[in-house]
């Protein structure tokens, strides 16, 4: 006969609970959980609707109260997640080593594949004893549901209960296939009339500022490709089917492997840089903060800094590769 599957609950949504219900206050919850007040919030309605009316808490002005079936709930939720916490300790010590310190990371999605795992092997190899698990969202920091060491994203934003750490700036230019660019050069701006340009439809203004700033704000090209998500936009400027905007951090590499060109170096566009988040309550976190140093290091070290105008071909006699500044390393970090 089959074991009987056993209901539970959101183990996520019973830890803000607990929490909660200890702290009697959803932001000291949240303080203490490394997330907002709106997780918490969001978690502990999550746990009402699953299991059913009575609420749990009495809402107040700054904090709540239990009602008589949270008290209840809380009876029996406090000491399980102990019972956990216990079991687990146990089974680690009985590995004979020490457990790893895990750090849980979010990032934006395009940002993770193109930037951070091709270059998360440095940090593993400088730091062996953290685990990094990383997940990718592209939701704002303070609207996380779950439970994160750090989160990256652009900025600088002001959230709170997090503090901002910026590590990696970048621009906007166009880039487009070496292939493409050998069967209809780009020796000026206005050889664009003859290309595809590539749009991602959540960036509507990025190629006609460029253009303006290019100083050829009517140009019309041959024909656009526009695509929902910008990671498509790279995929297709690899393809060959366009020319695309890429941001200088996230094509880096393929600059530098000639994968992408870049055939305007002398022009580009600001854009907003790469932030980490650390919440407040992880500000002494010695494994946090050893990967924000990371993040910083290696910032500092693969940004490709906006070439100066002095020592950039105008536009107007083009380029038939993006000249790699000295400065450009992208060795181990």
């Amino acid at each position: 006969m089959p074991a009987r599957r056993r209901p539970l609950p959101p183990l996520n949504a019973l830890r803000a609970f607990e929490a909660a219900a200890r702290c009697g206050s959803f932001k000291d919850a949240a303080a203490e959980l490394g997330v907002t007040h709106g997780a918490i919030s969001r978690h502990v309605r999550l746990l009402e609707d699953w299991l059913g009316p009575p609420a749990l808490f009495r809402r107040l002005n700054r904090r709540v109260v239990l009602t008589p079936t949270g008290a209840a709930l809380l009876a029996e939720t406090g000491p399980a997640l102990d019972r956990l916490s216990i079991a687990a300790e146990r089974h680690q010590a009985r590995s004979g080593k020490p457990p790893p310190a895990v750090l849980r990371v979010n990032a934006l999605a395009t940002f993770s594949l193109r930037w951070l795992l091709p270059r998360l092997g440095r940090f593993r190899a400088r730091h062996p004893e953290i685990e990094v698990r990383l997940s990718t969202s592209n939701e704002p920091v303070d609207a996380l549901g779950e439970v994160y060491d750090l989160v990256i994203r652009g900025g600088p934003d002001t959230f709170y209960g997090f503090t901002c750490h910026p590590f990696l700036t970048e621009r906007r230019l166009p880039v487009c296939s070496p292939a493409l660019l050998a069967r209809s050069p780009l020796n000026e701006v206005a050889d664009l009339r003859a290309h595809s340009l590539i749009h991602a439809s959540t960036l509507p203004r990025v190629w006609p500022d460029w253009l303006a700033a290019a100083g050829a704000p009517d140009l019309m090209p041959a024909a656009s490709l526009t695509l929902d998500h910008f990671y498509l936009t790279l995929q297709a400027a690899l393809d060959g089917l366009g020319v695309a905007m890429g941001p200088t951090a996230l094509v880096a590499d393929d600059l530098a492997a000639g994968r992408l060109v870049a055939p305007f170096p002398g022009v580009t566009l600001p854009t907003r840089g790469y932030h980490a988040y650390l919440p407040d309550a992880r500000a002494g976190d010695l494994t946090a903060l050893s990967f924000c140093r990371w993040l910083e290091e290696t910032g500092d070290t693969d940004t490709v800094p906006a070439v100066a105008p002095a020592e950039a071909p105008n536009p107007a006699e083009g380029a038939s590769a993006f000249p790699l500044p000295s400065r450009l390393r992208l060795g181990p970090g």
